[in-house]
This record gives C-alpha cells, structure tokens and sequence, in this order.
C-alpha cells in the first residue's frame, strides 16, 4: 500500500538504484572470490600477476554494466535519453581501450619474465628488456590518443569543435609545437634509443663524470643508480648531443684495473708471478683477461698496472679490491724495503737547491 503511493519517478529511480547496488556488489563479490582463488591455491605468479593488473579495469567493467542496467530503468524523456546513450558508448569506448592497454601489457610483462636477466652474460636479454620498455610506452601513448579521440567523437559538440580547431589551427598549432618540443624530442630520441640501443638496462656506464649503471629507461628520460646509491636523471636528447662512456655495450663482461705504487728496488717478476696467481685464484675472475706490466716510471715510484676481467661490473669491483688487498699485503711481508719511500739522498737534493734559490 505504502508502495503505491510513492510518485513514479521515486520508485523507477529506487528501483534503478537498487538495480545498480545488486549488480555492482554481486559483481565485486565474484571479483573478489576469483582473486582469493587464484592467489591461494594457485602457484603460478603470473595468474596472480594477471589478477592484480586486471583488478581496476574489472571493478570499472563492473560498474559501467550496472550503470547500463539501471539507466534503463529510469524514465528519461528522448533527448536526455540520446545524451545517456552518448556518454555510455563513450564509456564503452574507453573500457575497450584499457582492455586493449592491460592486454598489450601483460603479453610484454610475459615476454619480459622469460628473459634470464640473471645471466652471466646477459646481453641478449637486456637488449630485448630495453626495446620491449620503450615499445610499451610508446603503444600506450597510442592506445590512449585514440581511445580518448574515439570516445570524443561520440558527441556532435566535440566533432564540431574539432572541425573549427583544424580549420583555425594556424599560430595555435605552431605555439603548441614550439612549447611541446622539448617533449617531442625526447620522445623521437626514446624511439632512436630502441632502435640504436647506445645503452641498455643494467649497462655499466659514466655519464657526466660519474659512474653508475642503468636502473630505468623510460619515454623521455633514463635514471642511472650512482655507486653510492644516488640517481642520476639523464633526459634522452642528452644521451645523443653528448658523448658518453658504455662499458658494457658489446658484453656484460667487464676489465677491471688495479694500480700499485712502489720502489724500483719491487722485483717484478716474483710480483707478477703473484699477482697473476691471486687473480687466477679468485673465484670472481671469468678466466679471460689477467696482464701484469710496468705502466710508469715516476721520479720517485712505478706504477704496476694489473689488468683482470670479470663477468659483470659488480663482480669487477669486488675482484679489483681483491686483487689490490693482497697485492699490497704480499709486498709488505715479502719486500717491505720496496714499499713507496723518501731516501736520505732525496732530502740532500731537496736541500741543496733550496739553498741555492
């Protein structure tokens, strides 16, 4: 009885709103009992991944049926009718763009974990990590200008403006493009990065004097993770106006170089007897590279120079500290007169030519 009194216009938008709560909760529900399905019983990380990369546009998919079922429902004359009708396909114009974005994306997230970037020589795989980085920005760049220009283009209003905007686009489009090119460039320069490859994910490089090695590679700019933990923002248009140094460009194996500084009294045939054995006894060396020479001569010291490769960076770093740790404990319990000194005749010569000037 209460019922029938209630206008027609409240009970159609109760029952609208009623409509649109049962579909939504019992669509969440389903969302929900899925995700607990595969997260718990299920061990494969990429379902999981899946669920949670999908876990918005599916709530999104969701409430857009809802809002399509109880739209239905509710006593709208014509135009306002044509109005709804517009703003729905535009809606489900974007719903079919984020499904062609998440899509998109998870074929590459599944390209990219097959790759062994823990390799020891992983060239290959940092390659193709690096092109299918800079290939998803790129498409979702394009996949969003057009699902947006599509969804526009649903309304009257909209074609008409841009229909004026291209026919007035003289000195506006030349402002806008002189104001976008920084952007722009950047962008051409992440599309030539793809292509040229001068650097790649995790490549051991010095830009602006410092070292570092690629942590991100991103549409406009790179970040390089300093040897102390710093990060370097590197815009891409600098990476081809400036020379910068790779030393990882044709492999992931690396040279390192360890200087020691002695007297000319250092026999260097025992010294590089030694210095070859605790390179080739380390287990960070990758068998390829160890040389021992005389690279100096200074007034008062040589410099020994000695050369030793490792699989990556990391591992040339930890070898080279290595190497210069027990170098220099051999010299001091085997030829302690050989270590860096000042002689007595030094000081005479010092003196006499002070006192001469």
């Amino acid at each position: 009885m209460m019922w029938e009194q209630i206008p027609a216009w409240v009970s159609a938008w109760l029952l609208a709103l009623g409509t649109f709560l049962a579909v939504t909760v019992a669509g969440f529900g389903i969302q929900y009992l899925v995700s607990n399905l595969v997260t718990e019983h299920m061990s494969h990380s990429f379902l999981a991944h899946i669920i949670d990369r999908t876990r918005r546009l599916g709530r999104f998919i969701v409430m857009l049926f809802a809002v399509g079922f109880a739209s239905a429902l509710l006593p709208f004359d014509t135009s306002t009718q044509d109005v709804v009708r517009h703003i729905l396909a535009a809606l489900f114009v974007i719903q079919l763009g984020w499904i062609a974005k998440v899509t998109a994306n998870l074929a590459l997230d599944r390209y990219i974990r097959g790759l062994d970037m823990s390799a020891s020589d992983n060239l290959l795989a940092r390659k193709a990590a690096t092109q299918m980085r800079i290939f998803r920005q790129a498409l979702n760049v394009l996949i969003a200008i057009v699902t947006i220009a599509l969804a526009l283009m649903n309304f009257d209003a909209v074609r008409q403006f841009g229909v004026s905007l291209f026919a007035s686009a003289g000195i506006a489009g030349i402002v806008a493009g002189l104001a976008a090119r920084p952007m722009l460039e950047n962008l051409i320069a992440g599309v030539q990065l793809a292509l040229t490859q001068p650097l790649r994910l995790d490549d051991a490089v010095v830009i602006n004097n410092e070292w570092g090695w690629v942590e991100e590679i991103n549409s406009t700019y790179i970040v390089v993770r300093l040897w102390d933990w710093r990060r370097q923002v590197v815009p891409l248009t600098y990476l081809f106006q400036n020379p910068f140094t790779n030393w990882t460009r044709s492999s992931s194996s690396i040279i390192g170089t360890v200087l020691i500084y002695a007297d000319y009294t250092l026999p260097m045939a025992i010294v590089r007897t030694k210095a070859t054995e605790i390179v080739k006894g380390s287990p960070l060396w990758d068998g390829t590279v160890v040389n021992v020479q005389v690279s100096d001569a200074r007034e008062h010291v040589i410099e020994v120079r000695v050369l030793a490769s490792a699989s990556d960076s990391g591992r040339a770093w930890d070898l080279r500290c290595e190497i210069r740790e027990k170098l220099i404990g051999f010299i001091q319990d085997s030829f302690p007169e050989s270590l860096p000194r000042v002689r007595r005749e030094d000081f005479r010569y010092l003196e006499e030519h002070s006192s001469k000037h």
